[in-house]
């Protein structure tokens, strides 16, 4: 405190206007004090075999830990952040898609339109008829079975539809034919778009099964796409009725969903019976010590097949430090696998591959202690215990597909 009296006065007889910048360095270095008083020096002792050592943890070395630790909690944060606008943006968006199907095309407003010019109303049912056979062609035949019984998770034309059908025979007679189609078009895009849902919800409920979040599934489902712009129509004039526009949305979501259901370790890469050591900590084969084991090895003949536990593009091939020949798997929402100590591998970067497609073989490469592989499963850069995907992921999609098959022959049956 003396020193820095004496500091003030010195630059005050300078002059005036250096006296405010000391009181400025007074402020900084007393706020930085306190800081630091935060973190004192702390000093441990450790006894062993009649010898002490001493361990100093300096400040210095307490407040790079515990900046690193705030940058960490604010990056989660503001990943949670952006995920949970995600959600809220898609949640108004739907919201908002009911309530303009509740407001469109009324009955009195279509009669208005089948009298004014049939055949421009032909050419919008012409037009829709198009986009039905386009989506159509394109849905695997399960989806086909949509049933009228799912739950209200879109609205129902119906009654408008049979009403407009009968302002029209009253009418105009030789249009009647064409509101009949109209009210089919409608019934079929409001069932497929239920069905859509009810599958979603479905696959949403599998997903939390196995402890990943559907939401984030979505949202690198969104990433790395782009392409021409060229909007969906179902009019002829260009626009599209709020009921196609909520069906594409329903179909998009549940393709999604599927597709990251898809995308999770269920394939066992090897024969598990096999499994010679698991995931978490163990005596080092080399060392003796306690190491971490951040995989599943699966103990096998040299060249025995290595299978792919999941769809999706081969990411790396080559070799790494401890690992040898390795290959490695990117399924899409920030899941990776990785296989290694390879005798040989036969896949290639950039090749697309199915669950259970052969991708190498069996060897001793790298910091191994005979032959087996290393199989390892990566979230967001994390590695996780494989054996919770591969031991359960089956059974929950056997699950989904079952109840799916169960709809369709319920449908069948009606």
């Amino acid at each position: 405190m003396d020193l820095a009296r004496i500091h003030v006065t010195h630059l005050y007889k300078l002059g005036s206007g250096n006296y405010g910048v000391v009181l400025q360095t007074q402020k900084s270095v007393g706020y930085w004090a306190r800081v630091r008083s935060w973190f004192p020096e702390r000093e441990f002792f450790m006894r062993s075999q009649g010898q002490v050592r001493f361990l100093t943890i300096t400040t210095r070395m307490q407040m790079a830990v515990a900046g690193t630790v705030s940058v960490l909690l604010l990056g989660y944060g503001t990943s949670m952040g952006a995920m949970a606008i995600s959600q809220w943006q898609a949640s108004n968006e739907r919201a908002e898609l009911l309530t303009r199907e509740a407001q469109v095309a009324q009955a009195e407003h279509r009669l208005d339109d089948y009298r004014d010019d049939i055949e421009a109303t032909t050419a919008d049912l012409a037009k829709r008829q198009d986009l039905l056979d386009s989506i159509y062609s394109m849905l695997p035949e399960d989806l086909l079975a949509a049933s009228a019984d799912e739950a209200d998770t879109v609205s129902d034309s119906s009654e408008e539809a049979e009403e407009l059908i009968g302002l029209i025979e009253d009418a105009i007679p030789e249009a009647a034919g064409l509101a009949r189609i109209e009210a089919r078009q409608l019934a079929f895009v409001e069932a497929l778009t239920r069905y859509a849902d009810r599958r979603a919800d479905r696959t949403e409920q599998a997903i939390r099964q196995l402890g990943l979040d559907p939401r984030m599934v979505m949202v690198a489902d969104n990433e790395a796409m782009g392409g021409p712009l060229e909007l969906l129509a179902s009019d002829a004039d260009g626009s599209l009725d709020p009921r196609f526009e909520r069906m594409v949305l329903s179909l998009s979501r549940m393709s999604s969903l599927e597709r990251g259901l898809a995308e999770i370790p269920q394939v066992m890469p090897a024969d598990m019976r096999n499994i010679s050591s698991g995931f978490g900590y163990r005596r080092d084969p080399f060392t003796g010590r306690a190491a971490m084991h951040k995989g599943l090895d699966f103990r096998g003949r040299t060249g025995a097949p290595i299978l792919a536990a999941a769809d999706g593009r081969v990411s790396f091939v080559g070799t790494k430090s401890g690992y040898g020949r390795v290959v490695e798997i990117s399924h899409g929402n920030g899941m990776m696998t990785r296989y290694a100590h390879m005798s040989r591998q036969t896949a290639r970067v950039g090749q697309e591959v199915t669950a259970g497609d052969q991708i190498g073989k069996i060897g001793s490469t790298g910091r191994s202690t005979g032959p087996h592989l290393h199989f390892e499963v990566h979230v967001n850069g994390r590695a996780v215990n494989p054996r919770p995907f591969l031991e359960t992921a089956p059974d929950v999609l056997e699950e989904a597909r079952a109840e799916f098959t169960h709809s369709e022959h319920a449908t069948d049956g009606e």
